[in-house]
C-alpha cells in the first residue's frame, strides 16, 4: 500500500517506514541495484553541505554542525588523501506526555568525503568546532626546490 496515493506522504514517520520497505523488499530487488549501505552513505553525503576555501598556506572545509558535541564528529584521512568528516545527529529521547507535531530537523548519520589535492599535508590536519560551526583547516605542503642546474666537468681524454 503507497500512503503517498493517500496524501499520507508529510507524516515523517511514514517517510521512514516507506524507506525501510523500499530497502528490505527483495522481490524487486536487481543484481545491479546499490546495497543499502551505499544508499545510506550517498543520503548521508547529500545532507552535509559544505564550503571548501583554498588559502596561501591551507585548505580550509566549513561545515555547519549545530547541536553537536566533539565527541559526536569524526575527522579522518583514509588513503593518505582522503579527508572523511563523519558523526551521527542522534534524536533527543522522548518525555511522558509528549508527541511531536512536527519532525523536520535531520538526525541520524552524516558524513562527507573530500579528495586532496597532492599538495596537502595530511599529517598537519586540525580540527575545531565553534558556535555550531565545524572548520577542519589542512595545511599546504611547501612548493617542491627547484633543482639547480648541475655543471659536469668535460675531461679530455
Amino acid at each position: 500500500m503507497d500512503f503517498r496515493l493517500m496524501g499520507l506522504d508529510s507524516h515523517p514517520v511514514l517517510h521512514s517506514l516507506m524507506d525501510l520497505s523500499d530497502e528490505t523488499s527483495s522481490d524487486k530487488a536487481s543484481h545491479n541495484a546499490p546495497t543499502w549501505c551505499y544508499v545510506r552513505d550517498a543520503k548521508a553525503m547529500a545532507a552535509t553541505p559544505a564550503d571548501v576555501k583554498e588559502y596561501p598556506n591551507s585548505y580550509l572545509f566549513v561545515i555547519d554542525m549545530p547541536g553537536l558535541k566533539s565527541g559526536d564528529i569524526k575527522v579522518q584521512v583514509e588513503d593518505d588523501n582522503v579527508l572523511v568528516i563523519s558523526g551521527e545527529r542522534k534524536r533527543e529521547e522522548e518525555k511522558e506526555g509528549v508527541k511531536y507535531l512536527r519532525m523536520e530537523r535531520r538526525v541520524g548519520k552524516f558524513m562527507r568525503k573530500f579528495v586532496l589535492p597532492e599538495n596537502a599535508n595530511t599529517d598537519a590536519v586540525s580540527a575545531v568546532c565553534q558556535d555550531g560551526v565545524l572548520t577542519v583547516s589542512v595545511e599546504k605542503l611547501p612548493p617542491p626546490q627547484p633543482k639547480k642546474p648541475r655543471t659536469i666537468e668535460v675531461k679530455i681524454a
